[in-house]
């Protein structure tokens, strides 16, 4: 008696765990670009590095498609500058909280 209900307690455990995993991938944020506006000059750059190549500036007011949050300080990004589309990196602090 003891092992099938220690067996079915195990059963509910691993249930209750599969569903708090399926709640966590249906709160995961969309994949579609979402557009802010930057709120101060700065710059597009090819990649995260101090050494990154600069790809364009960005004036602030233009709107940026947010693509990706990759890191705590960088934003990978969409922008139409020039008529020119361009992805790239961007500081967070370009924009607003």
């Amino acid at each position: 008696m003891k092992k099938t209900l220690l067996f079915l307690s195990a059963l509910g455990m691993l249930a209750a765990c599969s569903a708090s995993k399926d709640e966590a991938r249906s709160n995961r944020t969309s994949t579609t670009p979402v557009a802010h506006n930057a709120v101060v000059e700065c710059i597009l750059y090819d990649g995260m590095t101090k050494t990154s190549q600069q790809l364009a500036t960005i004036n602030s007011g233009t709107e940026v498609q947010v693509m990706d949050t990759v890191d705590a300080h960088f934003l990978k990004v969409r922008v139409t500058a020039a008529g020119k589309t361009q992805n790239g990196y961007m500081y967070r602090t370009c924009f607003g909280k």
